[in-house]
């Protein structure tokens, strides 16, 4: 894909293929089949119980006859970018000089698109290894905006996936991430507050925060990636982003009263409330 003798910038190239510059960058470690399938099992799990820490997973595979420690299940998980979600004490510190931003959705009645965006990561099994997928979603019609695939968990994928939706779409209003470092770092922030667009975090932890892009990752696992075994990052690339089509504009949701994303976000028939 990437020609590095090409007369085009390694740059420009990057731009053209949706892909993130620095994964040009990158030289992936090995991860043996074993854990490539117990992180395809670890995933699935989390879907099903989010609740679920490294010694629930552990209990849970060991139910299933799969005997794992529970420190590597640990291990495993921070390498996906996965926690438990739950509510507890907010004892965790952001990284240096990372600023954690109030949270601007409590009781805040969501009626029109451009309103509130959000943005979440995923982790996404293939067959010989495994990538992530972040995405821009427009809260009140559930329109995926904008998304990029990387093999890193590095904060340059997410800032060119913002950059697009913003030069697609205009600005929201209100911009709802979680407190990872890749949404506190100084150059998200910077973008979206050059943007003019306010910034609001999930509590650390807090699963109310997190269930839109739960939903939305349960149905594109579920409905895509599960169903098949990518070969590698371009056919991943490829696939989702035709089911991505078909989640937008053909695909209805019963919480927008039937209508497809774009529907509800280019052509609303009547306000539709969603509780924040």
């Amino acid at each position: 894909m990437i020609d590095r003798t090409h007369k085009l910038s390694l740059t420009r190239q990057a731009k053209v293929l949706k892909i993130s510059r620095g994964s040009l960058y990158y030289t992936p470690r090995p991860v043996s089949d074993r854990d490539l399938a117990l992180m395809r099992r670890i995933d699935e799990l989390h879907l099903t119980y989010p609740f679920a820490g490294s010694r629930m997973l552990q209990g849970l595979l060991l139910g299933e006859g799969c005997k794992v420690g529970r420190l590597h299940i640990r291990t495993l998980m921070k390498r996906m970018g996965i926690e438990a979600i739950y509510r507890r004490p907010n004892t965790s510190k952001p990284a240096p000089g990372h600023k954690i931003y109030p949270y601007l959705l409590r009781k805040l009645p969501i009626t029109k698109a451009n309103q509130v965006w959000a943005m979440d990561i995923t982790y996404i099994p293939m067959r010989r290894g495994f990538v992530y997928l972040a995405a821009v979603v427009d809260w009140f019609s559930r329109r995926v905006l904008s998304w990029r695939l990387s093999i890193t968990l590095e904060t340059e994928f997410c800032i060119e996936a913002v950059e697009e939706a913003i030069a697609r779409f205009g600005k929201p209003d209100i911009f709802n991430t979680d407190q990872g470092s890749q949404f506190t770092s100084i150059a998200f922030t910077k973008m979206l507050k050059d943007a003019g667009v306010a910034i609001s975090m999930d509590g650390k932890g807090a699963w109310r925060d997190n269930v839109f892009a739960e939903r939305l990752w349960r149905t594109i696992k579920y409905e895509e990636v599960y169903l098949h075994a990518y070969a590698n990052v371009p056919e991943a690339r490829a696939a989702i982003g035709e089911y991505l089509i078909f989640y937008n504009t053909i695909r209805p949701h019963s919480s927008l009263d039937r209508l497809t994303p774009d529907q509800a976000y280019f052509q609303p028939l009547q306000p539709i409330p969603v509780a924040a």
